[in-house]
C-alpha cells in the first residue's frame, strides 16, 4: 500500500522512523526545533524526542558541523541539516577536512556516520549567492558519498538508507519542490544508494538528470513523445556513488545521451558522465553526449536573468534534436 505524500512529509518520516529506531540519531541545525524547520520538514519532532536530540544550533555552520562530526566519531548518528547549501559554503572545512577523511586519517579506527542535508540549487529570485547547486563539490571529495534527489519514495528510502551508513553523507534537496507530492510505501523500507532509476523507458534517446531538473527532463521526453521521439529518462538519485552501470546500459538501447545538470558546466556531474560514456560505452555512441547545463556565470536577481539562466525543456529538446540530427 502507499499514500501520496510531499516531499517534506517524506523527508520527515524518515527521521521520525530512525530516531525512534535508534538513540543515537538525532537531528540539529538552524530553527529545526522550536520553528519546526525552515521549510517545516522536522515538524513534530522537538515535541516527540525532546530538545537532546532535536537542536537549535546558532547560525554558525562551520561550528555546528564540527559538533556533528565529533559526535558522529563517538558513536553518535548526527543528522546536520544546513538551511541551505549555499550556507554549507562555511562548514565544508568540517565535512571536507574532518568528516570525508576519519576513516582513512585513523587507518580504519573511527566511521564517521553522519548525514548533512538541506536544499541545494536555484530557488528563483534568490540572487547570486543563494542560488548555487553543490552536487559535483561534494562529490569531488573522495569519502563522501552524495544523495540528489526530490521523489517523496526516493527520498524517504535513501534518507533512511543514509541515516544508517556509517559513511559521511551529503544530501542535496530542493526548497522549490518540498511541496511535491508522490506515493511513498507504507511501512519499513530502504532505497538503496548508488542506484539510479529509469522514470520513463525510451528507445531514441537516453536523458540523465537528478534533482529538480528531473522534473525539466521528464516535461521535454512528453513534447519529445508528441513528435514521435522516445525518450529514456534515467534519474540519478545519487551522484557519488554513480551508478554508471545503468547509463551504460541505456545509450547501448538508444545510442545518445543528453544529460540535463543545474550545475555550471565547467566540472559539473555532466561533465563526468560525458567523460564516462566516451570511455565505456564509444562504440554504442551515435552521436556526441550533449550537456544542458546552467549558464556558465553567476545567477542574477531578475526574473528574466533567471528564465535564460537556467536549463528549461525548450533547451532539452532542442539538444536530443543536435543529437539525434534532426531538422539540420
Amino acid at each position: 500500500m502507499a499514500r501520496e505524500l510531499t516531499l517534506r512529509d517524506a523527508l520527515n518520516e524518515a527521521m521520525i522512523e530512525e530516531m525512534r529506531r535508534d538513540e543515537n540519531v538525532f537531528l540539529m541545525g538552524e530553527e529545526v526545533a522550536e520553528y519546526n524547520g525552515a521549510y517545516k520538514v522536522s515538524r513534530g519532532m522537538l515535541d516527540e524526542f525532546g530538545a537532546k536530540r532535536v537542536i537549535d544550533t546558532p547560525i554558525a555552520e562551520l561550528g555546528f558541523a564540527g559538533i556533528g562530526v565529533g559526535a558522529a566519531m563517538n558513536g553518535l548518528r548526527p543528522i546536520v541539516e544546513f538551511m541551505t547549501w549555499n550556507f554549507a559554503i562555511l562548514a565544508f572545512d568540517q565535512i571536507v577536512n574532518n568528516a570525508a577523511k576519519t576513516l582513512s586519517q585513523s587507518a580504519g579506527q573511527f566511521n564517521c556516520p553522519i548525514v548533512f542535508r538541506g536544499p541545494s540549487g536555484a530557488a528563483g529570485q534568490l540572487a547570486q549567492q543563494h542560488s548555487q547547486t553543490f552536487e559535483s563539490w561534494m562529490a569531488n571529495t573522495p569519502g563522501l558519498k552524495v544523495i540528489s534527489c526530490i521523489d517523496p519514495a526516493d527520498a524517504k528510502g535513501l534518507l533512511k538508507s543514509a541515516i544508517r551508513d556509517d559513511d559521511p553523507i551529503c544530501m542535496m534537496e530542493s526548497e522549490q519542490l518540498y511541496g511535491l507530492k508522490g506515493e511513498v510505501p507504507e511501512g519499513e523500507y530502504l532505497v538503496p544508494i548508488g542506484k539510479a532509476a529509469i522514470r520513463r523507458e525510451g528507445t531514441d534517446v537516453t536523458i540523465v538528470s537528478y534533482n529538480k531538473m528531473i522534473e525539466v527532463a521528464k516535461e521535454a521526453a512528453v513534447e519529445l513523445a508528441k513528435e514521435g521521439i522516445s525518450a529514456e529518462v534515467i534519474d540519478l538519485r545519487t551522484i557519488r556513488p554513480l551508478d554508471y552501470r545503468t547509463l551504460i546500459e541505456s545509450v547501448k538501447k538508444t545510442n545518445r545521451m543528453v544529460v540535463v545538470d543545474e550545475a555550471w558546466p565547467f566540472a559539473s556531474v555532466a561533465t563526468e558522465i560525458a567523460y564516462a560514456m566516451q570511455r565505456h560505452a564509444f562504440d554504442y555512441l551515435d552521436a556526441p553526449v550533449y550537456r544542458v547545463n546552467s549558464a556558465d556565470t553567476s545567477l542574477g536577481y531578475a526574473p528574466t536573468f533567471v528564465e535564460e539562466y537556467l536549463p528549461n525543456p525548450t533547451k532539452v529538446i532542442k539538444a536530443v534534436k543536435e543529437v539525434m540530427y534532426v531538422n539540420r
